[in-house]
């Protein structure tokens, strides 16, 4: 007797074509030749069931315990066999469908989709429409429909993933101090020391060996070589720091498009919109480290103010990322000082108070800070405090004021010499001012007594100006009307209220011309 098998059907039909579906089920099933001239049960011989009539009942028997819905059935593995019929199935065949079959008698086995669209994932529709849960496309193999479901994968995101502001504040470590390990290798690991070598000479920056001994910037040179007697003296180099500060910024500039540098060594970075700012600033970081041998610290925050005390709490080489809420709570007990724009002075006076740490200061109510402070600064002290700020970072920073100070070697004591050292510094300012074409109507001068008591004076006069006779004419009449009573080690000139913030404040009414 010829050999009988399942022909099944195409591949992925989705039915089996034969007569099985319709064989007769009452036992005992007729026995069937092979081929090879053996024999066997009719259940062996259709592919859907195992061979063997008892093992083909038991893994039935399991298939229809474990498999809930048609969607957990296999689909026909005849395609795999060589074609034959298949008579006298014990079962109909697992992939049969409702349709006819080739003896022409309808199957017991309801409608089903196709194996091959139950089980394997859907494709992603291009089109919105198919995209909406429970909206349905018919199945390929048209045996069915398929349900699209919309699986959420979380958040919303935009491109630049958090749609919150995100603010860098990235600062070169010890700018001049390392660009002068970079120039001198040799003093790697030493205590170095920039500042020139006069007698009132100040540390202009010190390297991480030398602060350990407590010296820090703006520190009498003289002081810094009594606490690190040791540290190596370099004098400033400008045009070498200018130099470096050209390259750093050039990089980071191609990093991202708004930055506001805020001096040779330090910037900030807005990075809303990128994807991954975090990622962005360590890319940076190593760009920089790879082709000036710097190193940079960098906070990033929701705002300026927590971005840069976030570069400096780690420094050097610190990277922190800090919201407000996780900035206030770091920096509760710490002394206002510590964020900028609170001065040595204005901490005095908030201690009188009773204020002493950040936490204290921003749960102060406004009118007793107003009180104190005046209704600007009052309030503006508190947001401090809470470390709130909404400050834009601005590609162009225009200075409010310029200035030319000067130490003295030795105290200044007579008036004829002041007065041409305060002449001397007005040309060299006006000629600066007159080269980028500003003008101002403030002139102020700044004295420094051998007590390092210092006095400021101050006239805005009624026309702009950058004419140096002028300007120096004033500074000299404030100087004669101050009268220092003792010697002078610091003298200065300041110009302010220039012509481009009359632009920006025009309509609010015509300044005043005042003495102070």
């Amino acid at each position: 007797m010829a050999a009988t098998r399942c022909p099944g059907g195409p591949r992925g039909s989705g039915a089996c074509r034969c007569a099985c579906a319709s064989a007769p089920t009452a036992p005992p099933p007729p026995r069937v030749a092979r081929s090879d001239g053996s024999t066997s049960t009719g259940a062996s011989s259709c592919p859907g069931t195992a061979r063997g009539s008892t093992a083909g009942a038991r893994l039935a028997a399991r298939r229809s315990a474990t498999a809930p819905s048609a969607s957990r059935t296999s689909r026909c593995r005849a395609a795999r066999r060589s074609p034959s019929a298949c008579a006298g199935a014990a079962s109909p065949c697992p992939s049969s469908t409702a349709a006819p079959t080739s003896a022409g008698a309808s199957t017991t086995s309801p409608a089903r989709p196709s194996a091959r669209w139950a089980s394997a994932p859907p494709a992603r529709s291009s089109r919105p429409s198919d995209r909406r849960a429970g909206a349905t496309r018919p199945d390929p193999t048209g045996t069915g429909t398929r349900t699209c479901v919309r699986i959420p994968s979380g958040p919303r995101r935009t491109i630049g993933g958090d749609v919150s502001r995100r603010i860098a504040h990235l600062d070169i470590d010890a700018f001049y101090a390392s660009v002068e390990l970079q120039r001198r290798p040799e003093l790697r690991g030493l205590p170095v020391i920039v500042s020139g070598d006069g007698p009132r000479a100040v540390v202009t920056t010190a390297s991480y060996e030398a602060r350990r001994f407590g010296v820090g910037s703006a520190m009498p040179t003289a002081q810094a070589r009594r606490l690190c007697p040791d540290a190596v003296l370099v004098p400033p180099d400008f045009e070498a720091y200018r130099a470096a500060s050209r390259t750093v910024m050039a990089l980071v500039r191609a990093t991202v498009d708004t930055v506001e540098v805020v001096g040779l060594d330090e910037a900030y970075l807005d990075l809303t919109g990128l994807f991954s700012p975090k990622a962005e600033m360590r890319r940076l970081v190593q760009r920089i480290r790879e082709t000036t041998g710097l190193s940079a610290s960098v906070g990033i925050g929701p705002s300026k103010l927590v971005a840069k005390v976030a570069s400096d709490a780690e420094k050097p080489r610190g990277f922190l990322v800090l919201e407000r809420e996780e900035a206030v709570r770091r920096f509760a007990d710490a002394s206002p000082g510590l964020v900028p724009g609170i001065g040595p002075k204005t901490v005095e006076r908030l201690a009188a108070l009773g204020i002493e740490t950040l936490a204290q200061l921003a749960a102060t109510p406004d009118e007793i800070l107003a009180d104190r402070f005046g209704t600007n600064q009052g309030p503006w002290l508190r947001r401090r405090g809470a470390f709130l700020d909404d400050a834009p970072v601005s590609e162009e920073r225009i200075a409010v004021s310029e200035s030319r100070e000067r130490t003295f070697d030795v105290d200044v004591r007579e008036p004829h010499e002041m007065e041409e050292h305060l002449r001397r510094m007005a040309a060299e300012l006006c000629d600066g001012l007159t080269r980028q074409d500003r003008r101002a109507r403030t002139i102020a001068i700044k004295v420094r007594l051998d007590d390092w008591t210092t006095v400021t004076r101050a006239r805005t006069i009624p026309e702009y100006t950058a004419e140096p006779d002028r300007v120096a004419g004033v500074a000299v009449e404030l100087l004669r009307a101050y009268a220092p009573a003792r010697p002078v080690r610091l003298l200065g000139v300041r110009m302010a209220s220039f012509a481009h913030e009359a632009a920006a404040n025009a309509g609010r009414g015509d300044q005043l011309a005042l003495e102070v």
